[in-house]
Order: structure tokens, then C-alpha cells, then sequence
């Protein structure tokens, strides 16, 4: 049943102005990011988590410490490595003063944003849009070895159903992975607004700083289930929040259940990185997901694989017409 649109919308002129072109000039970068090889990748990650003894002590945690550390996300100390983020960053040391309390009330902040959650929510179900899903493999060399990619349009049939309709696929090259229509279907439908109004209850949110991302000056929010369920997945992360106009514009994290982690069966990728785009200057939409892990093999060892997940052309759906009936067509 499709949900419907919000009755009010929050617009904001300025959006289309700086911060908007600032988000464009974001994607190009994350475009040239795509192509740095994984054992750069890898020597990045090492060096970053080098460094994150000292963070996890301080007022300042990210989502990657906290899906680095082995009491959150689950994972051994020797098991794969989630991606770095894709900007620089610039963090608090234990050697730094204490961050000032942010002028608006931490539960002010979690209030205004779950309630434009909502509203992007119901907003985005009206939406069609591009989706494109690819699989890479890299062998020893750091190049790719083998690739799945597929596109496909969300469109509405003549009754009004939405549904996704193959663009294109091309021959899957992948060697290692195994692809079947469930993996599928659960990397290609993550979650994105896990933190609306009537969720907050299950969440214990924290606030725990600040950071720029992408030149926005963001506060960072820790959110972590009160107490895991077996029919819901629940988000365990951060999000950033954009300080000025209380709207989140970056998420890093996974979803768990009472059972562990979810994930398409027979993949590693738990942990995802979405970025969201500006949409008619008042929505904000995702439009990237990424996550880099490893597929564990005995004899051949370690291989990198990345999924990415773009999402374009956003446009108000448009019910396709059905063909005319006998009765309908016109006398000749």
C-alpha cells in the first residue's frame, strides 16, 4: 500500500544555492574515490584504525569506531575492515579542551530531524527513480577481476503498483561472489530513515560532537537499540546531522536484529556509508550507498569485494497507461 505524501514540507530556498552545488561537487569527487584500487584502501583503513585507541576514549565517536570495535560490530580483530570515510577528517584528541554543548538541546536536534525523517519518508515513496547496483571483486593486484552490475527505473504499472523494471544487466564476470535474485533484492532495498518519531523509543540517541562533512557543519548522532527484536531490524550507527537546517545528510551503519547482523545471504556487507541529494529543494533523498568487505577463502585467501548503490533521476511517478479494451478503442 503506498504511503502518502506529507501534508507540509519543509522548503528552504537556500538549498539551491551553495550548499546545493557544494553537494554536486561532493559526487564528483566520490566518483574519482570509486577508482582508488583496495590495498589502498586497506593501507588507509590500518592507519586510520591505528589511531582509534585514543578516540574511543574520547567524547568524539564516529561510526567508524564504533563499528570498528569488536563489541559492537561483532567482528574479530583479525576480520574484514569497513571502509574509511571519504573526506578528510579532522578529529578531537584526549590532548583537546572539551567540545562546547551545542546551542540547541541535544533532544531538540534528535526531535527536529526524526520529524523531517518522517516527511522525506513519505516524500520519497512518490518518487520513481535510476537505480544502479555493482558488485566488484579485485584480485592481488588491486584491480578488479570480476564485476555484476544492473540497472533498473521504479515505475508504476497501469493500476497504479510500483514496481522496478529491468534497464539493464549486462553478463556477470564475477568469479568469487554468488548472485542469487534475493542478494539482490536485499543489498538493492537498504533501509534509509530508520530514525522517524515513532522509532525514537527503541533508540538510545546520543549526542556526541560535531565534525564537517563535506564542508557542512554537522552534529554527530549515536544511535544504538535498546533491545534487539526478531521480526524488526533495528539501525546501529551514526548519522550526521546538518547543523543549520537539522537535517541529515550521512548515515554509517548497519542493521541487526536479536540473530546478528542483516545481510543478503552469502555476502559479507553489513556496514553501509549513504550520502543523500537535494530533490526539488526541499527533500533529501539518498543517492550513494557503498560498502567495502572481504570474502574469506581457505585455500585462495582473502578477497576484496565492494558493493556501490547509486540512485538518480528522482521524479514524481506517473501511473503507465494501460492499453485501450475493445470496447474503448476508437471506430474507424
Amino acid at each position: 500500500m503506498k504511503r502518502p505524501v506529507a501534508e507540509h514540507t519543509f522548503e528552504h530556498p537556500e538549498m539551491m544555492s551553495g550548499r546545493y552545488f557544494t553537494r554536486t561537487r561532493i559526487l564528483r569527487q566520490r566518483e574519482l574515490h570509486n577508482k582508488i584500487s583496495p590495498d589502498k584502501i586497506a593501507m588507509k583503513t590500518e592507519k586510520y584504525y591505528g589511531g582509534m585507541n585514543g578516540l574511543r576514549r574520547s567524547t568524539i565517536v564516529t561510526a567508524l569506531a564504533l563499528c570498528g570495535a569488536a563489541g559492537v560490530c561483532g567482528q574479530e580483530s583479525n576480520g574484514p575492515l569497513t571502509a574509511p570515510p571519504e573526506h578528510e577528517v579532522h578529529r578531537t584528541t584526549t590532548t583537546q579542551p572539551a567540545e562546547a554543548p551545542p546551542v540547541l538541546a541535544p533532544a531538540e536536534i534528535i526531535k527536529e530531524f526524526a520529524a523531517k525523517e518522517e516527511k522525506f519518508l513519505r516524500a520519497r515513496v512518490q518518487f520513481g527513480y535510476k537505480k544502479t547496483i555493482k558488485l566488484t571483486e579485485f584480485g592481488r593486484d588491486g584491480q578488479p577481476s570480476g564485476e555484476f552490475q544492473m540497472t533498473v527505473q521504479m515505475v508504476l504499472d497501469s493500476e497504479g503498483r510500483p514496481y522496478e523494471k529491468m534497464v539493464e544487466q549486462p553478463p556477470s564476470t564475477l568469479r568469487a561472489l554468488t548472485l542469487t535474485p534475493e542478494n539482490v533484492r536485499m543489498i538493492g532495498h537498504l533501509p534509509s530513515y530508520p530514525l522517524i518519531p515513532g522509532q525514537l523509543s527503541k533508540y538510545e540517541l546520543r549526542y556526541v560532537g560535531t565534525e564537517k562533512v563535506d564542508e557542512i557543519d554537522c552534529y554527530i548522532i549515536d544511535a544504538k537499540p535498546k533491545l534487539l527484536e526478531r521480526a524488526q531490524a533495528l539501525f546501529q550507527g551514526v548519522v550526521w546531522v546538518d547543523q543549520q537546517y537539522l537535517e541529515v545528510v550521512k548515515s554509517y551503519g548497519k542493521w541487526v536484529t536479536d540473530l546478528g547482523d542483516e545481510r543478503a545471504p552469502e555476502l559479507p556487507f553489513t556496514n553501509f556509508e549513504t550520502y543523500r541529494e537535494n530533490v526539488e529543494g526541499k527533500y533529501w533523498f539518498p543517492n550513494y550507498a557503498r560498502s567495502d568487505d572481504y570474502l574469506h577463502f581457505k585455500d585462495t585467501g582473502d578477497v576484496p569485494v565492494r558493493v556501490v548503490i547509486k540512485w538518480s533521476d528522482y521524479k514524481p511517478l506517473v501511473p503507465t497507461a494501460a492499453p485501450p479494451t475493445d470496447a474503448a478503442k476508437p471506430k474507424s
